[in-house]
């Protein structure tokens, strides 16, 4: 799903997580996100805490990172929605 399209509201039993790195994230993010970095050693860790009953929905700055992590999400186990483009599409920069 593209991220321009993405809309929260009218949504239940879901989680949306920003991959990208702190300093990113408190640089802009939307709204409701949970920041848990890409980079971390202990990303799948971090990860395994999450509601296995909700849908999780994953974004980057690009898409690259927020693809690598709806990867490891969906071998864990959780319905994962990676939302292409990334953050800089809604921003109009993908620095």
């Amino acid at each position: 799903m593209s991220i321009t399209e993405f809309d929260q509201q009218g949504l239940t039993k879901y989680t949306l997580i920003d991959v990208r790195t702190p300093e990113e994230f408190d640089a802009g993010h939307l709204e409701n996100a949970i920041n848990i970095n890409w980079y971390d050693e202990d990303f799948a860790e971090q990860v395994s805490d999450l509601p296995k009953g909700n849908t999780i929905y994953v974004y980057c700055q690009k898409g690259g990172r927020s693809a690598m992590a709806a990867s490891v999400l969906d071998s864990l186990g959780y319905r994962t929605i990676d939302l292409t483009g990334g953050y800089g599409a809604l921003t109009g920069t993908s620095d």
